[in-house]
């Protein structure tokens, strides 16, 4: 079992010509990802080999979806047309949009989240300047490395993608249903909260590890959210103990003020749910290993 993820799930690449989108597409080929087009309106029509496999490539998200049956599209499109990418995704209707891509402009981002909510919410969005997301064994969508892990019981979702890295490693023993890295921009798509929710509905999910970070409220909304609606174990771990207060750090995109948006703050409200929180991430992965072994 997984989460928006699995090894039936049928993947474009939007950006699959350019050096980031081919080097990735053949990882996410060699982690058993069922890639099946990418997208290109000026090389439609042609197709792409690696090591092997021939990918083709259509001339717009809508058309390989009708030829492919695809339901996944990951992102690598620069950023000044990121924007444009994702809104063809959202209008294609293709149920899922990884969006890669760091760097997008902040008004970008909200008006392709507010033009996918506009339509009903049919595509959900992963992103963007995320790593994307892995169900071990099944499926990679993004830029996770494959090989740090294999498939297991824990749920990840983070802010940080090097974070998501770093807690797959520590519990590479135990192993993931899914690891879904959201992003750290102020707009993103799919929260912390979706991920808690579509977890504790996975009958092969039996923990929960939740990375955070420093600045806005999402730790804090998803703690009111663990404590009224989710019955599984969860670990967390946030980042940023040791950054000083007052200052805008770039990657959690946004600012600390006051006592809220702290990582003191956040770890708070966290436990108050009856969420473990670990200093470290080392810390954080043998608390896990704790509850799981009862």
């Amino acid at each position: 079992m997984a989460i928006f993820l699995t090894k039936d799930s049928k993947v474009i690449v939007q950006g699959m010509t350019g050096a980031t989108g081919m080097k990735h597409t053949k990882l996410m080929l060699g982690d058993g990802t069922n890639i099946v087009g990418g997208v290109n309106p000026r090389k439609a029509g042609t197709s792409v080999d690696f090591d092997g496999t021939e990918v083709p490539v259509f001339g717009s998200v809508a058309e390989a979806m009708e030829k492919t049956g695809a339901d996944v599209s990951v992102l690598f499109v620069p950023p000044a047309f990121a924007k444009a990418a994702v809104v063809e995704a959202i209008d294609a209707e293709i149920p899922l949009a990884v969006v890669i891509t760091e760097g997008i402009a902040v008004h970008d981002s909200a008006a392709f989240w507010a033009y996918a909510q506009s339509k009903g919410n049919k595509t959900r969005i992963i992103g963007p300047n995320c790593p994307g997301l892995i169900t071990p064994g099944q499926s990679n969508a993004g830029i996770i490395p494959g090989d740090i892990t294999k498939p297991g019981r824990i749920g990840l979702v983070s802010k940080s993608g090097t974070l998501t890295y770093q807690m797959m490693y520590e519990l590479r023993d135990i192993g993931f249903s899914s690891a879904v890295g959201i992003g750290g921009d102020p707009v993103i798509g799919t929260t912390h909260i979706d991920a808690l929710a579509a977890f504790e509905a996975d009958p092969e999910t039996d923990l929960i590890v939740m990375i955070g970070e420093i600045g806005g409220d999402a730790e804090e909304r998803a703690a009111d959210f663990i404590a009224s609606s989710v019955t599984k174990p969860v670990v967390g771990y946030v980042a940023g103990f040791t950054a000083p207060e007052g200052k805008t750090m770039g990657h959690a995109g946004a600012i600390v003020s006051g006592s809220s948006g702290t990582a003191q703050a956040k770890k708070e409200a966290l436990e108050a749910a009856g969420v473990k929180v670990g200093k470290t991430p080392t810390e954080t992965a043998k608390l896990a290993r704790a509850i799981l072994a009862g």
